[in-house]
């Protein structure tokens, strides 16, 4: 652990031992929402005092539980205990954003058009691979045409990924525990059975044996936000993150549905499903870009090929 983070970790632990508002379940949920916090500010920032939080700091932490596929709940939940904690402070700096500030959104049908164009993805794709990141193009492959979220793609081991090049599908624990299974492109198939030849019996697959796998998460993320100011459209005003890759693909797998047939309840329930979630109303914040005149995404397949694919990968 950094001296950073053991530093805002004291702070921290001075505020909680003289504080005993709310219940003991309370601060507890709370307490740890705020520990992670910490980690971001000592990560990220190399912030000394507690007392130096500014609303930059609110504004990156919430880009990055969005990135990290948090829902809107977790974040305002989150949120709630850095104002907790903040509101204990003696001599705070600066005075904290409302949500409405933060631009959290509540989950009404549309929502926030966070897809990614065919250009974009194809951008970004082309810089992991001038950095001879081949994990990386595999990840964001299987955000975009299968729609995981960025800590199940970091969750694939060796029996998971050899499970489905056999099958060609991929079996998921999601969310709440939720398992669903999302049938791959040959493509997926391909890249994951490369993946395999290079990865110990037993071992994720896109995460090095001496690092943690939130750290692995963490580096893929900072990658997106680098590259972002050259891959996005120009003029573009939408979020970019990782997680905008699902929204990306449920808007491409709804469309497929509509155009097979099915009522549009129909095929909000099949998307539900393929992408881990309990209630298909959550997934109408997905499809937000179909409500816009800007259609979400390539229907045949962004493709930049890559080193890996020239090796055998079908396109």
């Amino acid at each position: 652990m950094s001296k950073y983070y053991l530093n805002l970790i004291n702070q921290l632990n001075r505020l909680y031992r003289h504080n005993r508002a709310g219940s003991y379940r309370t601060r507890t949920r709370y307490y740890e929402a705020m520990q992670r916090f910490c980690r971001f500010l000592a990560e990220r920032y190399h912030l000394e005092r507690l007392a130096n939080i500014a609303p930059k700091h609110l504004v990156a932490y919430v880009a990055f539980l969005q990135e990290s596929g948090k829902s809107p709940a977790t974040i305002k939940t989150d949120l709630a205990a850095i104002r907790f904690f903040h509101d204990l402070m003696q001599t705070p700096r600066h005075q904290l954003p409302g949500n409405g500030e933060l631009l959290l959104q509540r989950r009404t049908f549309g929502g926030v058009d966070r897809s990614w164009s065919r250009e974009e993805f194809s951008r970004m794709l082309a810089e992991a691979l001038r950095l001879g990141r081949e994990d990386y193009v595999t990840i964001l492959y299987l955000a975009r045409y299968a729609g995981l979220r960025i800590h199940e793609c970091f969750r694939i081991d060796t029996a998971i990924a050899a499970r489905a090049v056999r099958e060609g599908v991929i079996t998921i624990k999601g969310k709440g525990g939720l398992v669903r299974t999302v049938p791959l492109r040959p493509l997926l198939v391909s890249r994951l059975e490369l993946h395999l030849q290079t990865t110990p019996r037993g071992h994720k697959i896109f995460v090095p044996d001496d690092m943690e796998t939130h750290t692995a998460i963490q580096h893929l993320q900072a990658f997106i936000r680098t590259y972002r100011p050259y891959t996005q459209d120009a003029g573009s005003t939408r979020p970019m993150t990782f997680h905008g890759l699902r929204h990306t693909c449920a808007a491409e797998w709804y469309q497929e549905r509509i155009s097979a047939g099915d009522t549009p309840y129909e095929a909000r329930k099949a998307v539900s499903r393929l992408l881990g979630h309990d209630r298909d109303d959550v997934t109408t914040i997905y499809l937000a870009s179909l409500q816009e005149p800007r259609t979400a995404a390539p229907l045949s397949g962004a493709a930049v090929p890559s080193k890996m694919d020239e090796q055998g990968g079908e396109r």
